[in-house]
């Protein structure tokens, strides 16, 4: 599977999507990365799935990235004598640490450290907002609220706490099992984080996944992160707007917003942003998506985000294939809008003061001056990779050669980058001739085209990108003139 097309595809996996089969159709249709929720996944299947994505990826001959979504910390109420009761609004409903089945007065919450979080006139929302509690008195081990809207409760409904913050870790005992069953297969490119509250919340993951050479993904998805968006995206390798528990932190008409404003803090940052949940939700369950996802699609790709994904869609959904299909062509046609090109020029990032930073952005002027085929950047760490597509050249296919396997994947993620492995070059005669034949294999160019070079000198040194060369591709296809 090549494509052209900028934006990338995240695919989750699930019961309608395990299959190596449907995993390869996935991929031939636009796929350039998979997620795997350990919400929904055993560590057995994990290992499955793993092992398909990696077959097919053999097959394929281009990298494919992989993401686990740790599942964090999640709050439920008890159970109820009768499975569930309806309340009215006005009453006083109670959050206690017994643990007798509930009933119209009250029922078990159990988790004792939010009783200690929680203060009076905090929100407490039920059932992805459906139940809206407000807190009227709390002591060590009761929550005493006033419905304020909503009715129905039922066992084990799910609660969040939008106006609060929890003293726990991020990063739970699940969590840290299935993180360390993930990386021990050495096969994983990115590590998702979810209910992040603050910095704090990053620092022992940080230190794991980066030993590991695996990329941290931090997951916006509370309204207290959202204060901190600037600090959380710096110290994360990519960014997750999942707007589902968003929009049950915050009032759902604002949520546009703080996706735009999330996207502009990453694209100043250099940090890959994916926009997640919901993009095409009606094809769960239809096999054509309604105009507002398919404006929605469209919209992340005027945008500039560097992915969208695909939850329920391809994991539990009657269409994954389908979905995928749809995503990938409502994305390329949005690329091929003209406007698309206008917002581009008018939204442009300022390049950062750092020498790699600069040359990235004078290889992007170029190719748009002199219509290049190709960018290629010879990558290690994947870091010039980054700084290329920071730059969203609009003339020119971005390249990315590398000769690391798992920066290849990681790769995958962003935006515009083609990744292909291939060997360290020896020299700069052979990096210039490796660069031609790669861009004509690949379809990226063709004989008699120019493409620009960014590289470092002496090879082979991480984080010495200094060298920008305009190449001719030989009339054979194989060499650089």
């Amino acid at each position: 599977m090549s494509s052209l097309r900028k934006i990338k595809i995240i695919s989750t996996l699930g019961p309608a999507s395990c299959s190596e089969d449907v995993i390869r159709r996935l991929h031939e249709e636009g796929v350039n990365v998979f997620r795997i929720n350990m919400s929904h996944t055993s560590h057995d299947m994990m290992y499955d799935l793993i092992k398909n994505i990696r077959s097919v990826e053999l097959h394929s001959g281009y990298p494919i990235g992989i993401l686990i979504d740790l599942q964090g910390p999640k709050f439920r109420v008890g159970k109820f004598a009768n499975a569930s009761v309806c309340l009215k609004v006005g009453q006083i409903f109670t959050l206690d640490d017994d643990d007798s089945p509930g009933d119209s007065n009250r029922v078990f919450l159990p988790h004792p450290e939010v009783f200690e979080s929680v203060n009076s006139g905090d929100r407490l929302l039920i059932d992805d907002g459906r139940l809206n509690l407000c807190v009227q008195e709390t002591g060590k081990n009761f929550i005493k609220c006033k419905v304020v809207s909503g009715t129905y409760i039922s066992d084990r409904k799910g609660i969040s706490f939008p106006d609060t913050f929890l003293a726990t870790q991020a990063l739970t005992k699940k969590d840290r099992d299935d993180l360390d069953a993930a990386l021990k297969t050495s096969e994983i490119d990115w590590v998702a984080l979810s209910f992040i509250q603050s910095v704090d919340d990053l620092q022992e993951i940080r230190g794991i996944v980066s030993q590991q050479k695996v990329g941290l993904m931090s997951k916006i998805e509370k309204s207290r992160a959202i204060e901190f968006a600037a600090e959380i995206i710096q110290l994360s390798d990519a960014v997750m707007v999942a707007r589902g528990d968003l929009g049950v932190e915050v009032p759902l008409e604002s949520v546009p917003g703080i996706q735009k404003k999330l996207i502009r803090i990453a694209r100043q940052l250099g940090k890959p942003i994916v926009i997640a949940t919901q993009m095409l939700e009606s094809m769960i369950s239809s096999p054509v998506p309604t105009r507002a996802e398919v404006s929605d699609v469209a919209n992340a790709v005027f945008e500039e985000a560097d992915a969208i994904m695909l939850s329920a869609e391809t994991a539990s959904g009657s269409y994954p294939i389908d979905s995928v299909k749809t995503m990938a062509l409502v994305a390329s046609s949005a690329e091929s809008d003209p406007t698309w090109l206008e917002m581009r020029s008018i939204r442009r990032i300022e390049p950062n003061e750092t020498g790699a930073d600069v040359i990235s952005a004078s290889a992007r002027q170029i190719a748009e001056k002199l219509r290049l085929s190709a960018i290629v950047c010879y990558t290690a760490s994947g870091e010039t990779g980054l700084r290329t597509a920071r730059e969203r050249p609009k003339t020119g296919v971005l390249v990315a050669l590398s000769p690391v396997i798992r920066t290849a994947r990681r790769l995958s993620l962003v935006w515009g980058i083609n990744c292909v492995v291939t060997e360290d070059a020896f020299d700069l005669d052979d990096m210039v001739n490796r660069a031609c034949r790669i861009v004509v294999e690949h379809g990226f160019g063709k004989p008699g085209d120019r493409i620009i070079i960014s590289a470092g000198l002496p090879l082979r040194t991480p984080g010495s990108t200094n060298m920008l060369r305009i190449v001719y591709i030989g009339a054979d296809g194989l060499s650089g003139v």
